[in-house]
């Protein structure tokens, strides 16, 4: 049923997905709008940070099962990973996922299946079979012909953790949201190519909802341990040993505070929730702002931090002052910067006009959003020889036992409990 599946964005799940489809003997076409990105894949390489992800990659292109080109091409299904952000006002942004419906249009087939990856509010799927409907007026789609659709759309959230993305995609279960039964059905058979666990039926829109669900859900636990920390704080008390004390009771699971949330998932989600219900969803509302002003909280720190610096060295000024921030990413020991309340915190340092020392084992160069400033990529031993200011924001393996490598007289703020 499913010679040939194209996967339409090569990010950071689009890509995994279409290596393993690939390497269980499927012929995979990749389709995104970077040229770059397509020259990579081509050449058997990655562009982005996934353990395990480079040999499998390597493997299907070498052996011709996997290609990539900003074209798309006719396939038996379509599966669509392209991102979601939200606008200004935090409506969600369906631009991406109405430019790759566009895309694909021209090239649909009767009998062809496309499937929406991405991470959407509540009747995306149905507006992206509109949108195709209206490319396509020659052929059919569920929400006119129901079972009998010359083509049939299905939601599928991805639903896997980076740094874990290639096990998890085998492994987890998959939600499946057919606009129609028939459309379930295929979309079950095309996962059971990879997915070693269950494929559990529903709707469009409940497995639409699901997805925001399970981030929601999370965001708002780490909203109590952020607000937790910052409560602490205000205690002199040691909010991870408070946490572990409170997880000895047999049903209580605090989370770890950090320097916010980030990612494109958990820091994006719950506001398609909000946007489409703003009267009821006031909790995930406030769980949401709560995690957004954490990064603010940081930089205050920092602020008090560098006043005492300059209080004992009355003599020196703000610029002179050095601030090492160890990690710029949104979670440990991964490349992905988006969202990440750990840039932001190093942006404002930035913003203050000290000199400051980031500290990203796994970037080879700075974002675009630190350009023009003060900043500099170093690795660890010299941020913690040079810096007066030291800030840990992300729990990167390497950073693993740093106070024992503290030197004296150094001002820390620690946020992830290292």
């Amino acid at each position: 049923m499913f010679k040939t599946i194209s996967m339409i964005g090569l990010g950071y799940i689009g890509l995994p997905t279409a290596a393993l489809f690939a390497a269980r003997g499927t012929d995979v076409i990749g389709v995104d709008v970077s040229q770059r990105v397509v020259d990579t894949i081509n050449a058997g390489k990655i562009h982005i940070v996934e353990p395990e992800l480079d040999g499998i990659v390597h493997k299907a292109v070498t052996g011709g099962k996997l290609r990539a080109t900003t074209v798309p091409e006719p396939s038996d299904a379509f599966v669509i990973a392209v991102p979601t952000p939200f606008h200004a006002d935090r409506t969600p942004d369906l631009s991406y996922i109405e430019s790759a419906a566009r895309m694909i249009a021209p090239v649909l087939a009767p009998g062809n299946l496309v499937i929406l990856e991405s991470t959407s509010p509540v009747g995306a799927t149905e507006q992206m079979a509109t949108w195709l409907a209206a490319a396509r007026p020659d052929l059919s789609f569920p929400q006119d012909a129901g079972e009998d659709a010359d083509v049939q759309v299905a939601h599928c959230p991805e639903r896997v953790l980076p740094g874990q993305v290639v096990r998890e995609l085998v492994d987890n279960d998959r939600i499946i949201g057919g606009m129609t039964a028939r459309a379930s059905e295929m979309a079950v058979a095309m996962y059971k190519l990879v997915v070693k666990g269950d494929c559990v039926i529903t709707n469009a829109r409940t497995a639409e909802m699901c997805k925001l669900t399970e981030n929601s859900s999370r965001d708002v636990a780490i909203a109590f341990a952020n607000e937790l920390s910052m409560i602490c704080d205000a205690f002199d008390i040691d909010v991870w040993e408070l946490i572990s004390l409170a997880n000895r009771h047999p049903r209580v699971n605090i989370l770890q505070p950090g320097a916010g949330v980030g990612g494109h998932c958990i820091a994006v989600d719950p506001w398609f929730i909000v946007a489409s219900a703003p009267e009821t969803a006031t909790l995930i509302r406030t769980a949401r702002e709560r995690n957004d002003s954490k990064p603010g909280w940081v930089l205050a720190k920092g602020r008090e931090a560098m006043m005492n610096v300059l209080a004992a060295a009355p003599e020196r000024s703000l610029k002179d002052i050095k601030v090492a921030c160890l990690g710029l990413a949104f979670k440990p020991d991964i490349d992905d910067l988006r969202e990440s309340p750990a840039l932001g915190v190093v942006e404002g340092f930035a913003a203050l006009g000290c000199k400051v020392l980031a500290v990203e084992p796994h970037i080879d160069a700075l974002p675009p959003s630190l350009a023009g400033t003060d900043t500099t990529l170093v690795s660890l031993e010299q941020a913690l020889e040079e810096a007066d200011v030291i800030c840990a924001l992300v729990r990167h393996t390497q950073f693993a036992g740093l106070r024992d490598r503290l030197p004296e007289g150094k001002e820390l703020i620690d946020v992830v409990g290292l």
